[in-house]
């Protein structure tokens, strides 16, 4: 990059920094962006870059294919009912010790060697997420709801300059752990602190108008439109569940929610410090 096109990009980003400096987003890290070191280094970056020009980060994560690859060691079956993973007592014990433990910790330690300031946290510090169980026609064992959010230690540790960094696992009054899924969590703690911004990478651009087209892209949505775009089928099978967390955000304040691609490198800076922006936005 030549140095007039280095001072176009930063004079095209300064208002956007301008504009969410001292504002908090809140991301949701998973998919290829988790698995792939190249695109992981990338997003570190994002969020380091971030936290140096005055925008408050929130990064909460899942770790589906790290728990799989744990379970197959030990010997326990991953099982699946439409999408959600079956969590017996043994299950979850193992997606405590890898959300918990070795995905949130490595994430932390990736941040701070990338020069950020992060720590590491899970739903059961402070009773940061409390849940329920979650009942559906099948027993899904320890899979949770959300009951609760209590973000003192996710605001106290942005106050004190932190990246929290968030393993989406939550208790209940009695004891119990509950596996969350990361996209809603993400889209509780976004509501609870108020976040400008929820952005949930994925494996794929956005909503697309045909799901076999990725050229067809829609990159606006008014969530008073989501229902008719179930009806019509464009929100249809794995999207409806995404799209439902950035439709309740918004609806509980959180001013936009996007869903971007996380295979493109640095596409949380492309989402929030330029003109075209990237993904689908919810507003």
């Amino acid at each position: 990059m030549d140095s007039s096109l280095t001072a176009k990009v930063l004079t095209q980003a300064m208002p956007y920094i301008q504009k969410y400096a001292g504002e908090t987003i809140v991301v949701k890290y998973g998919g290829n962006a988790m698995l792939n070191e190249n695109l992981k280094a990338a997003v570190m970056s994002d969020i380091v870059l971030m936290q140096l020009v005055g925008v408050n980060v929130v990064l909460v994560h899942g770790g589906g294919p790290e728990i799989s690859s744990m379970l197959n060691r030990v010997g326990i079956e991953s099982k699946f009912i439409n999408g959600m993973r079956v969590t017996d007592s043994d299950t979850m014990e193992i997606v405590q010790q890898v959300l918990a433990g070795k995905v949130n910790k490595s994430l932390t330690q990736h941040l701070n060697r990338a020069g950020g300031k992060a720590i590491g946290l899970c739903g059961l510090d402070s009773n940061l997420l409390m849940a329920e169980k979650k009942i559906t026609g099948d027993d899904l064992g320890f899979v949770g709801e959300i009951t609760e959010v209590n973000a003192d230690v996710i605001t106290d540790s942005i106050k004190n300059g932190y990246v929290p960094i968030v393993a989406t696992i939550a208790g209940d009054y009695q004891g119990n752990v509950y596996n969350i899924n990361a996209d809603i969590a993400a889209a509780h703690i976004a509501a609870k602190i108020g976040a400008k911004k929820l952005i949930l990478m994925t494996d794929i651009r956005g909503l697309l108008q045909d799901k076999d087209d990725e050229k067809s892209l829609i990159s606006v949505v008014n969530v008073s439109e989501v229902t008719q775009l179930k009806r019509e089928g464009i929100i249809s099978g794995g999207m409806i569940p995404k799209i439902d967390c950035c439709v309740e955000a918004v609806r509980q304040g959180v001013s936009r929610a996007h869903i971007i691609d996380g295979r493109i490198e640095h596409s949380i800076l492309i989402e929030l410090f330029s003109d075209e922006g990237i993904g689908t936005m919810f507003y």
